[in-house]
């Protein structure tokens, strides 16, 4: 099976994945795709960069928070996603959504979200963190500026201002800005789309150093038509360098845009590959 016929055969099984009521087993995928199991595994893995099983969980996760979002009930917008039983979904709720479902479903009213501000070359930096990790890193000129994007983007949490302990975390970061080869290991906490997340999984695997093109991130995700759509995820990021969208550039190599401003994306290309 040559490359060409790797990605339509995934693409296919993407999409059947999608448009299934309940997400298909692995069996299944594989009886569609007419080889193993075991070789299906590895080939869905490798060029999406996530298992059948994480993909399939992804976009039932978008089917709740838009379920959820359109103000449908829980047990309503739990079925209509594929699970197939409520128990099994809250199971998995907070991991899902990043908080409890009735949290999220009320914008985020009663989750907490700690936070702090500092500065690094690039300017000011602004680290949040839910129970469940990073949920936001950004970048900008003026750090008041940052604090209300935060506040918009969880506008019924409660943000509370980082102690010493957090601090420190943010000081990880701004290393890791500063120094980009001494890697970044932090737990995150990622929301997006299936689709997104998808990309946001290629972009993770773009080594230190190295850029990609939005062409080939969409080949890699076995979504090859869907360059805009890979450049409308990159822009969606909220995770500044944990997620690196800044090494996603256009075809000649010119950089595009970037979310925190092209100069700053050419300081932290500049600063990787010296």
């Amino acid at each position: 099976m040559n490359q060409r016929l790797h990605l339509a055969t995934i693409t296919d099984l993407c999409r059947f994945i999608e448009e299934a009521e309940q997400a298909p087993s692995l069996d299944e995928l594989a009886a569609r795709a007419g080889i193993s199991a075991y070789h299906l595994h590895r080939l869905f893995k490798r060029i999406t960069g996530v298992t059948p099983k994480a993909y399939a969980k992804a976009h039932r996760t978008e089917r709740v928070r838009s379920g959820l979002h359109k103000n449908q009930a829980v047990t309503e917008a739990i079925y209509s996603a594929g699970f197939n039983s409520s128990s099994r979904y809250y199971e998995e709720a907070k991991q899902l959504l990043g908080m409890p479902t009735r949290q999220f479903r009320n914008k985020g009213k009663g989750s907490l979200i700690h936070f702090a501000v500092g500065q690094c070359s690039l300017g000011a930096i602004l680290v949040a963190r839910s129970e469940l990790g990073i949920c936001a890193i950004s970048l900008g000129d003026e750090p008041n500026d940052l604090v209300i994007e935060l506040q918009k983007n969880f506008a019924q949490a409660t943000l509370i201002g980082g102690d010493s302990d957090f601090e420190q975390l943010v000081a990880k970061v701004i290393g890791f800005i500063e120094a980009p080869q001494l890697g970044l290991d932090l737990p995150l906490d990622i929301r997006g789309t299936a689709f997104q997340q998808r990309v946001w999984q290629a972009l993770q695997k773009i080594p230190c150093g190295q850029t990609c093109s939005y062409t080939e991130i969409a080949e890699l995700i076995g979504a090859p038509k869907a360059v805009r759509a890979v450049a409308g995820a990159c822009a969606a990021n909220v995770l500044a360098v944990a997620i690196p969208c800044h090494r996603v550039v256009r075809n000649d190599g010119n950089l595009s845009g970037y979310r925190w401003g092209v100069e700053r994306k050419r300081a932290l290309l500049d600063a990787e590959s010296s």
